[in-house]
């Protein structure tokens, strides 16, 4: 006989097996919630009604949350960027910038993986882009084979942390918490490891300086200010693109989903504008947008949102609208967002699908008292708060070896995240809790593109590299890479004000002075005495 002590790790053990013969996971989880449903039904520990709350938490909490809506926008904005030509452009003019230099193709690499991270939000299509882009160079100047199979691998990878990720935007919808903060909780860590991809590539040119050789200045073919002007010209669009998607979000002025259409739209501007069919009214346009977007900047600032800033933005608009136009116009740029249409339906089915599972699974799962069970578990572990931060990083790194970080979020953060709130409280406080524990997971998550056998990341790599680049150099390649991702999360774990720093910090209870309590006035109606006389 079962018990229902007995319930919960069966259920983990069954997924675990059921993944472990390569069925779908979205239809592995609904298939072992169910089974197990109606087993706990027939063994008294439910009835029939309970299950009712799989339909009403797949309509309520999965298909009317607004928030998912965030993804389809990211993911078209990525598709389009990966492949208009701004990665080969910001390539080469960055590889010539820093090429003089010891590493310095290897710096181009890390730094440009950084600045398109945080436009598209995707790592397939920036490993891919970037191996064939700069694997040629590299190997053309003598570069290590090794270090040119882990940078590219590592750099494309970087997506992952730096906003607008939709791995962030995953976690924060599954751990409860706002897409602003955390975002704001990953640019610290986002920073740090660019710091340390580029320590490590001054140190191995300090240590061995034929692995990483300066490119010669005979090879560039552009100097001075020609070259300064092609790195801006790929350097300026993306900042402001990447301050309207980010920079509205965390104002406070657009939500993730307005955020995610406004990058929507700006990436098939920024496609537009870079491509060389575009016409000449359409260069015009986007000057005259430009101008208009700096004089609407400067009224809003000095007069106010009237109508003379509401008639300069309609010009924005209007340019904008126009540049669309003249994309749907231009046939690359239309097949462009076909393709970008097709991409961004099939990643929002797959992860529409697996939320869809997930919540049947988990529904069950909380049925046989598996959260009990679970925190019971994990608060038990020794060492307290650092013990369980170890055992949570070490499992979901073993877990990376096998599963995808969207199949992680939505099977094991609904699991972890209430024992994650409790004990991690009283180390950072209530509201940066779970924004730190979320920004630790997807750091460790990384590693699952990266790390032997499975990675993405190499499998992108190995199938766009040239023959002469053995896979033994790619496994090899991706060890020190991976090596650095888990000394970032233990700087996450070590260091919680990495994460916590540009957050809004509550206000102190200490503090009475600065305290205020304000009462707005409220105008009542003049009071009526008659009403309370006596009748005569």
């Amino acid at each position: 006989m079962i018990s229902l002590e007995m319930m919960p790790p069966l259920m983990f053990g069954g997924l675990v097996l059921a993944m472990l013969i390569g069925f779908p996971v979205a239809f592995t989880l609904a298939a072992v919630g169910l089974s197990f449903g109606f087993l706990s039904i027939h063994l008294g520990f439910f009835d029939m009604n309970f299950l009712q709350a799989i339909p009403g938490r797949i309509f309520g909490s999965v298909l009317s949350n607004e928030l998912l809506l965030a993804i389809p926008f990211f993911t078209f904005m990525g598709a389009i960027l990966e492949r208009c030509g701004l990665a080969e452009d910001m390539l080469d003019s960055m590889g010539q910038l820093f090429g003089p230099i010891r590493g310095g193709l290897g710096y181009s690499v890390i730094l440009v993986g950084f600045i398109l991270g945080a436009i598209t939000g995707t790592v397939a299509a920036q490993v891919i882009a970037m191996a064939l882009i700069s694997m040629p160079v590299m190997i053309r100047y003598g570069y290590n084979m090794r270090y040119i199979t882990g940078v590219l691998a590592a750099s494309g990878t970087i997506t992952q942390l730096v906003p607008p990720s939709l791995v962030l935007i995953v976690l924060a919808d599954q751990l409860g918490k706002s897409v602003g903060d955390m975002y704001l909780g990953a640019w610290g860590p986002s920073v740090f490891q660019i710091a340390l991809f580029a320590g490590y590539t001054f140190v191995l040119g300090l240590i061995k300086p034929d692995h990483v050789p300066a490119v010669p200045k005979t090879a560039l073919t552009l100097t001075g200010w020609p070259l300064w002007k092609k790195c801006l010209m790929g350097i300026i669009p993306s900042a402001v693109l990447i301050f309207v998607v980010l920079g509205t979000m965390m104002l406070g002025l657009a939500t993730p989903t307005e955020a995610g259409a406004m990058g929507a739209i700006g990436a098939i501007v920024l496609a537009a504008i870079h491509h060389k069919e575009l016409s000449s009214p359409g260069h015009k346009m986007l000057i005259i947008g430009i101008v208009a977007a700096g004089i609407g900047a400067v009224i809003g600032i000095l007069l106010g949102e009237g109508k003379l800033f509401k008639l300069t933005f309609a010009v924005v608009y209007l340019a904008v609208v126009w540049i669309c136009l003249e994309a749907v116009r231009i046939p690359d740029l239309r097949d462009l967002i076909k393709q970008g249409y097709e991409t961004t339906m099939r990643i929002t089915t797959m992860v529409v699908f697996i939320l869809i599972g997930s919540t049947c699974f988990s529904v069950v799962f909380l049925g046989v008292s598996g959260g009990v069970w679970l925190e019971n578990m994990l608060t038990s572990l020794p060492g307290g708060v650092w013990g369980f931060l170890i055992f949570i990083n070490l499992f979901i790194f073993f877990l990376a070896f096998f599963l995808d970080f969207f199949e992680i979020a939505f099977i094991i953060l609904p699991m972890i995240a209430p024992v994650a709130q409790k004990v991690l409280t009283p180390v950072v406080g209530a509201d940066a809790a779970l924004i730190w524990f979320g920004v630790m997971l997807c750091v460790n998550m990384q590693t699952s593109f990266m790390h032997p056998p499975f990675g993405f990341a190499l499998f992108y790599l190995r199938g766009v590299a040239p023959k002469e680049v053995k896979s033994s150099d790619i496994y090899w390649g991706a060890l020190p890479w991976v090596g650095l991702q888990i000394i970032m999360v233990v700087l996450v774990i070590a260091f919680p004000w990495t994460v916590t720093v540009l957050l809004d910090k509550p206000a102190s209870a200490d503090d009475i002075s600065r305290i205020r309590i304000e009462v707005p006035e409220i105008e009542l109606p003049p009071l009526d005495l008659r009403s309370f006389q006596k009748p005569p």
